[in-house]
């Protein structure tokens, strides 16, 4: 087996990179590390201390350069999120040149936890809250490890690791939730943790359900991209399918519901238009709707 280590040089990916043979038995390991030049020398020291461990330890290093502040602008998102698809990307197209099997990243147990409370403040479905996981090629081995178990572990046995700066910046809404809001959580339940985890083990066994009834009503009320809203009203949970169907296209919660409400009260839809980030979804007559994605975005 041959595992793609993905190492910032951080204390969580190199308290995986140290821990990867207890957690990957017999594997073969290499590592990733991404430059996104986002913090000037201290991006290149980081640079340059992953490549110094893995030489010391004789494994195979690779490094990619990105420049994300031009892909974000580009693309109009966020710097979290450029350096997501920019990272996600890269790890792809090194799993398919050099056969990797995996590539293992070091999301710990409190990261699941802050990404739970982000979506569940941002609003979001039941896939939102089921945690992070494993997700194709992407595994995360220290799921079950809390930050305060890493922190122990790296400081008794003397690894040494980078601290990033912007880990203390207030401009992070994560940053702020991981100082703020969870220690006054943790005070009124001193178990978050588990707690947070056994409800997105449970949240995401009934998505599974969920995603089971879709699929199997999904092409009795679909026909291509056309959509029979009489099929649609027979079904059992058409409030759900309809979101389902309609997600691609990006409709705000609110279009969603004026979607919903029009469709349930019996009104012809023809002509009738909901744009949502990625498309539309257009009345069209004899009772359908037409779900058009945009696929330049």
């Amino acid at each position: 087996m041959k595992v793609l280590l993905a190492v910032s040089g951080g204390i969580d990916s190199m308290y995986m990179a140290e821990k990867a043979p207890e957690l990957f038995p017999g594997a073969c390991f290499a590592i990733a590390h991404c430059n996104f030049g986002l913090r000037g020398e201290e991006s290149d020291g980081d640079e340059a201390f992953v490549r110094e461990y893995a030489a010391r330890k004789g494994l195979p290093v690779f490094v990619k350069r990105f420049d994300t502040r031009a892909f974000a602008a580009e693309g109009g998102l966020s710097i979290e999120m450029a350096a997501r698809e920019l990272r996600y990307a890269w790890f792809d197209s090194l799993c398919e040149a050099e056969g990797f099997d995996c590539v293992a990243v070091a999301h710990n147990a409190d990261d699941n936890a802050e990404t739970f409370l982000l979506n569940l403040v941002r609003g979001t479905g039941t896939r939102g809250l089921r945690g992070m996981g494993d997700r194709g090629r992407i595994v995360r081995p220290l799921l079950g490890t809390s930050r305060a178990e890493i922190r122990g572990w790296m400081s008794a046995e003397g690894h040494a690791w980078r601290e990033d700066s912007s880990n203390a910046s207030p401009a992070y809404k994560r940053n702020r939730l991981r100082g703020e809001v969870i220690p006054v959580l943790k005070e009124m339940n001193p178990s978050l943790l588990p707690s947070l985890r056994g409800t997105m083990e449970h949240i995401a066994q009934v998505d599974d359900i969920a995603e089971d009834y879709f699929r199997s009503v999904k092409d009795s009320v679909c026909n291509g991209n056309m959509v029979s809203i009489r099929s649609l009203l027979a079904l059992a949970h058409p409030r759900y399918v309809l979101f389902r169907l309609t997600e691609p296209v990006g409709l705000t919660e609110s279009a969603l519901d004026n979607l919903w409400d029009l469709i349930n009260s019996g009104r012809q839809v023809g002509g009738r238009v909901f744009y949502g980030q990625r498309g539309a979804v257009k009345g069209r007559p004899k009772w359908r709707l037409e779900i058009i994605i945009d696929k330049s975005c």
